[in-house]
């Protein structure tokens, strides 16, 4: 269940280690330096005492414009309300889980291609968020995704503000992740819809079995010289899908870096790696792996597996199943 948090209002905002800058003018900005919920007189009741000065003879015109006034006045801002999302995995997972129009807006990586997990056509239907505590909180959503990683500083403006937040973490495992589905598919009223999802992961799973018992030794690079390794949610798909992860053939306990020239020696069968690669090192690193590919003749296969299939999991273990489950068929 979504995390209550206190109603306080925040007397200071600080997110991911920044100073705060309060847009609402100075008054604002001592009530909140104070801690007290005080806000600036509206400027429409200043208005209203200046009319009732002026000289009966325009009373009957002068009551109008003050009953109209004061109806300004009493309208306060409505919630924004909808969802925001501060989590690039939670996006993958949400997006699929509600109609677009109760999402108020996702993180600003899911509009990365190199950070996100959901299609680029996706992420352009949503505003996107730094994360900022002054940002989300200005927004005034009616529930808030974050992750566990959360700066407390933040976590702690999110509470004075009275945000309803749900924290979640990095699933390492299928099941792990295939419970946040429900856990996120519970707190925006769709379990339905979060039910259905996990269906269709197990669904992929079940695809991706192969008959034969002895798995093929693979390596996945998710970027640069990185290599998954044991430990993640990527290890235990490639398991599924009749691969062994052979991180720690080359001494690899975790995910860590492994340039592609120490695998010459002994080199897996099966070489993962992301496609579209636009930074530096990246590029440089899929040079070196060309090289060292040429070297080893057909020994090895090189498989693409898009950057989009390793961050995160929900519904992102389908796709990410079905891709390895092609790339095993491929070696029979």
């Amino acid at each position: 269940m979504p995390e209550r948090v206190s109603l306080s209002f925040l007397p200071s905002l600080s997110g991911r280690g920044g100073t705060a800058h309060y847009p609402f003018g100075s008054s604002s900005h001592r009530a909140c330096r104070d801690g007290a919920r005080r806000e600036p007189r509206p400027a429409c009741l200043d208005t209203v005492s200046r009319l009732r000065s002026k000289p009966a003879r325009h009373k009957r015109r002068l009551v109008v414009a003050a009953a109209l006034l004061l109806s300004a006045c009493t309208s306060q801002p409505a919630p924004t309300g909808g969802i925001v999302s501060t989590n690039p995995c939670a996006d993958a997972i949400l997006v699929e889980l509600v109609p677009p129009r109760r999402i108020a807006a996702i993180s600003h990586y899911s509009a990365d291609p190199m950070a996100s997990s959901i299609p680029a056509e996706t992420a352009a239907q949503f505003r996107t968020t730094r994360g900022t505590a002054e940002e989300i909180i200005a927004m005034r959503p009616e529930l808030v995704i974050a992750s566990s990683f959360t700066a407390p500083s933040t976590r702690a403006a999110y509470a004075r503000a009275g945000l309803d937040v749900l924290y979640l973490d990095s699933p390492a495992t299928i099941a792990a992740s295939e419970a946040q589905v429900r856990e996120l598919a519970k707190a925006v009223d769709a379990p339905a819809a979060g039910e259905a999802m996990v269906q269709r992961i197990e669904t992929a799973i079940a695809s991706a079995a192969t008959p034969d018992t002895q798995p093929v030794p693979a390596l996945a690079w998710i970027g640069g010289n990185l290599v998954s390794g044991d430990g993640t949610l990527l290890h235990e798909m490639l398991g599924r899908a009749g691969f062994r992860d052979a991180a720690a053939d080359y001494g690899l306990q975790f995910t860590g870096y492994l340039p592609a020239e120490h695998v010459i020696a002994d080199p897996p069968r099966v070489m993962l790696v992301p496609d579209e690669p636009g930074r530096a090192a990246t590029s440089r690193a899929a040079q070196i792996r060309a090289r060292v590919l040429s070297r080893m003749g057909g020994r090895v296969v090189q498989a693409q597996f898009p950057r989009r299939l390793v961050n995160c999991g929900g519904p992102v273990i389908a796709d990410a199943m079905t891709r390895l489950a092609q790339v095993r068929r491929n070696l029979m």
